[in-house]
């Protein structure tokens, strides 16, 4: 959702509180293809930037689910200009699949007068290089109901009917004073802005901390839609939003539970196995020029905590329920080994 303006898809205005636009590409793939676009192995590539929370999101549900064989998967790096992503890591600057060298291009080509933030993560169209969605919050679920039939077997229900209502609400609420609320503090535009917004932050994160004090997981016993919308704000959390955020009250690593619970996350195959942690501190910290002119990409922190123990199988729970974890990761999409504390 991080996009080619310093405030990622949002503004600010002076002496005012961050707001974010959420007016996206509202098309769907789907089983009747009544959008149009129908559930098609090999049509469709997943444009997602390894260093974007929203995108993070949907590289996490693909390998979970194994849908590696049915999407394939482009990766931009970890810096943008003020029009896109660009495909500076692949031979050539050019996305080996689509052949461009910029997300904005597959906008373009399906709306010549697109005037909105080049968001990812953005789902393309192979057959016409046009850009289907960058609705990110439809796309994982969508991923989870209308490509079941694509789904490695062993693959976890992250979506359970059963538990919809409650993910629904605890999403709502993680979103708008966790997910948001760490933007929230990082552009407000005023004094009291930004203490409004970091008290709305450390309300929801002592809730948080509360409630994953006394269950492994957020909703349910496996995990759900709602650890992985959860998951990617906690684990950039220490290396970005306690900082260049100014989300300063503690460290993640001073929260208990929460550490805990981030920690058996991302010892979870499909979870920290997606995390470049170097990617997304060059994110934050040279794009966001006007919160960081000198462009300097901090050292630390120290992230060896990060596969030590956590303790929560005491909690119960299995992650995958019934299911199995995913396999290795495939071959091209794997994090480099020197940003990760994964060896």
């Amino acid at each position: 959702m991080d996009d080619a303006h310093s405030t990622a898809g949002s503004y600010v205005a002076s002496g005012q509180e961050f707001t974010r636009d959420t007016n996206y590409i509202t098309t769907r793939i789907t089983r009747d293809a009544a959008d149009g676009y129908p559930v098609e192995p090999g049509r469709y590539r997943l444009v997602a930037a390894r260093a974007c929370p929203w995108a993070n999101r949907t590289i996490i549900v693909r390998r979970l689910l194994g849908l590696e064989d049915a999407i394939s998967l482009g990766l931009p790096g970890p810096t943008h200009d003020a029009r896109s992503w660009t495909f500076d890591l692949d031979p050539g600057g050019r996305d080996p699949v689509l052949g461009i060298e910029r997300i904005q291009e597959a906008y373009l080509a399906r709306f010549p007068d697109y005037a909105r933030g080049i968001t990812v993560p953005a789902i393309v169209d192979v057959p016409t290089g046009q850009v289907v969605t960058n609705d990110y919050a439809q796309i994982t679920l969508d991923l989870s109901a209308e490509w079941r039939e694509h789904h490695r077997e062993g693959a976890p229900d992250l979506y359970p009917e059963h538990l919809r209502e409650e993910i629904d609400t605890v999403n709502r609420r993680v979103f708008t004073e966790v997910n948001n609320g760490v933007y929230r503090c990082g552009f407000a535009g005023s004094q009291e802005a930004y203490e409004k917004a970091y008290d709305r932050l450390w309300t929801a994160l002592d809730w948080l901390e509360e409630r994953l004090t006394h269950q492994r997981y957020l909703v349910g016993d496996t995990i759900t839609e709602a650890d992985v919308r959860l998951f990617t704000t906690l684990v950039r959390f220490d290396p970005v939003y306690h900082g260049h955020f100014k989300c300063n009250r503690n460290k993640l690593s001073e929260m208990p539970a929460l550490w805990g619970y981030a920690r058996d996350l991302f010892q979870t195959p499909g979870f920290g196995d997606t995390i470049d942690f170097e990617q997304i501190k060059q994110h934050y910290y040279v794009v966001h020029t006007d919160l960081n002119p000198t462009q300097i990409v901090p050292v630390g922190p120290d992230l060896s905590g990060w596969t030590t123990p956590h303790g929560r199988e005491v909690l119960g729970g299995r992650p995958f329920g019934d299911g199995t974890p995913p396999g290795p990761v495939r071959e091209g999409e794997r994090v480099d080994p020197a940003h990760t504390p994964l060896r």
